[in-house]
């Protein structure tokens, strides 16, 4: 089911006699992907934007028990959020309302640890401020599915979070090439996977490449096809080929390198 954002960045201001853009009002919906303590009373905060791409905000006072925010600037909330943009990088929160708050994800310590690494791997794949609405859609998408889910197994896949992966890859114009070799183009005997080629290459090919069996090659072709909702399944030793193969061709193309993308008992 598409996700509707009505507040996707609108921008309110003046130039004044510099150039500057001053006392510019943004108001646009927002993910938290992280918040940190900052002097006493104050927090930064990482937001995910759909139509602004990765904000760092200030929440002045927010950690006063008298604050008007409340505790909705925690991560993972979804909110209809109002901001100051100055002439620094560092907005400043002046309002903010929650869209939807996760709270059966925040009881179910699985779930909350696939949020994080959901959440991180948006930020450290997507650290500039480039609108990408469908990464901000796609990440509004699995949170909700952790929070429907929590506390039925759902959030504890690796399968799930390779998915998502997946899919942030293909929004970001890396996505792996699987139909065919990603250096002759040759169909048949598809045996391995290069980072620096870009997807799965042939028995001519496979030099500096890593295996990748039939079972991980599907996992990747059917996640990359399906919903969130209907993620597919494969045995460990496939898993681990499809996350190795994530983090060569990220290394590789964009220089990032992401938190595994399931705790270490899952």
């Amino acid at each position: 089911m598409p996700l509707n954002y009505p507040f996707c960045g609108s921008i309110v201001g003046h130039m004044d006699h510099h150039g500057w853009m001053s006392n510019r009002a943004v108001k646009t919906e927002a993910v938290v992907l992280r918040s940190m303590r900052y002097g006493e009373a104050d927090r930064i905060l990482q937001l995910y934007t759909p139509g602004r791409g990765r904000l760092s905000a200030i929440a002045k006072g927010v950690r006063r028990s008298r604050s008007r925010f409340g505790g909705r600037l925690e991560p993972f909330f979804r909110l209809r959020i109002e901001l100051h943009e100055g002439r620094s990088e560092l907005l400043t929160v002046t309002g903010a309302q929650t869209v939807d708050g996760h709270a059966r994800l925040r009881g179910d310590g699985r779930a909350l640890d696939a949020a994080a690494r959901a959440c991180d791997a948006v930020g450290r794949l997507f650290e500039t401020t480039e609108p990408h609405p469908g990464v901000y859609n796609l990440l509004c998408r699995k949170l909700s599915l952790l929070d429907e889910h929590a506390g039925d197994g759902f959030s504890g896949g690796r399968a799930a979070a390779l998915a998502f992966r997946l899919k942030l890859l293909l929004a970001a114009g890396l996505a792996p090439q699987l139909g065919a070799c990603a250096s002759c183009g040759e169909r048949e005997h598809l045996v391995g996977f290069s980072g620096a080629a870009g997807g799965v290459v042939c028995a001519a090919c496979e030099a500096g490449s890593f295996s990748l069996d039939q079972r991980a090659h599907l996992f990747m072709a059917q996640a990359l096809g399906r919903p969130l909702t209907d993620a597919p399944e494969a045995v460990d030793s496939a898993l681990a080929q499809v996350e190795r193969a994530i983090a060569a061709t990220l290394e590789h193309h964009a220089h990032v390198r992401l938190m595994p993308a399931a705790g270490a008992s899952r």
